[in-house]
């Protein structure tokens, strides 16, 4: 299958330094934090307060986190679950408020309150080095998120990895290897759903929804003819000759040139024959309104609503 020229998922993500108050006098912590100059990220870690203020603070603080335990952490643990997808690059769905590690031995009672701990361990094969940081690899970080988050979050991790190059088939061999353990049958679900075609968690949330709503699965990333070219889709089905698109809030910022090409190219798409579905983020959260839309389509629905849970 082919594939559009376009944004691909980015490389894995630096996290951003941070000041460590064992290196600083007491003092001078305090004056930098009084004056807004450094946020604490975690117990004796601060960050930069000009690296905040954007729409990405939950990420960058998550990120920071972890830039700290690099340094403070003196257990044999791995960066694991959402924590790992952030610094593999991907997308999730909300930014962990606690960093997540796997280690092979059971913590303490009362360890720090911004880590959240998982067992049992991470074979050697399925870790590797980021940033300093022992991290699951991609295929282990998949199987993680998509036993520990909705189906949704699942797949806006799936898809993300897949098209990064992560391997489906060592992701379905891990989760043999852990039959019985709880969010296996989810995690099964997620890598039946996931497709390396989408190229944002919109993209993906949008392709859960419409099988939620009952559509028929989508092929991703249609190649439309027209007489104006080829055109290309998030997701469709040729044989129905129906298009679906996710319509994020920036799509058509900017000139009202960008919204008459949008015209020129819905105009071709409809004199070649193609219907064009859009959807918007209102549309993810109705699934009955999605339902009705969908069934001016496909008259024969059948709804999933469990993949929204």
């Amino acid at each position: 299958m082919g594939r559009r020229p376009g944004v691909r998922i980015g490389p894995p993500i630096a996290p951003p330094p941070v000041h460590l108050a064992r290196d600083h006098e007491r003092s001078v912590v305090a004056a930098l934090v009084r004056d807004g100059t450094w946020q604490r990220v975690r117990p004796g870690a601060y960050v930069d307060a000009a690296l905040l203020g954007g729409p990405d603070d939950a990420r960058t603080l998550a990120l920071a986190r972890m830039s700290a335990l690099r340094r403070q952490l003196t257990c044999d643990a791995v960066v694991s679950h959402t924590s790992a997808a952030l610094l593999w690059g991907l997308p999730v769905l909300r930014a962990p408020t606690t960093t997540h590690i796997t280690q092979r031995y059971s913590s303490r009672a009362g360890g720090p309150a911004d880590l959240t701990r998982h067992r049992p361990a991470v074979g050697d094969d399925d870790v590797v080095a980021l940033h300093g940081l022992r991290v699951t690899s991609l295929e282990r970080t998949v199987v993680d998120c998509a036993r520990t988050e909705s189906i949704r979050g699942g797949v806006v991790v799936a898809d993300a990895a897949l098209h990064r190059g992560a391997d489906v088939l060592r992701c379905h061999d891990l989760l043999t290897g852990m039959a019985g353990r709880r969010g296996v049958v989810r995690a099964r679900t997620v890598l039946d759903l996931a497709d390396d075609g989408a190229e944002s968690a919109g993209e993906s949330l949008a392709r859960v929804a419409l099988l939620a709503a009952g559509a028929p699965p989508p092929q991703t990333q249609v190649a439309a003819p027209t007489h104006l070219g080829t055109y290309w889709a998030d997701v469709g089905w040729p044989e129905a000759c129906v298009l679906a698109e996710y319509d994020g809030r920036g799509k058509y910022a900017g000139t009202p040139d960008a919204v008459l090409r949008e015209k020129r190219r819905e105009d071709a798409l409809f004199d070649a024959g193609w219907r064009l579905l859009r959807l918007v983020a209102e549309d993810l959260r109705d699934p009955a309104t999605l339902t009705r839309r969908l069934r001016r389509l496909f008259p024969a629905l059948t709804p999933r609503p469990a993949l929204l849970r």
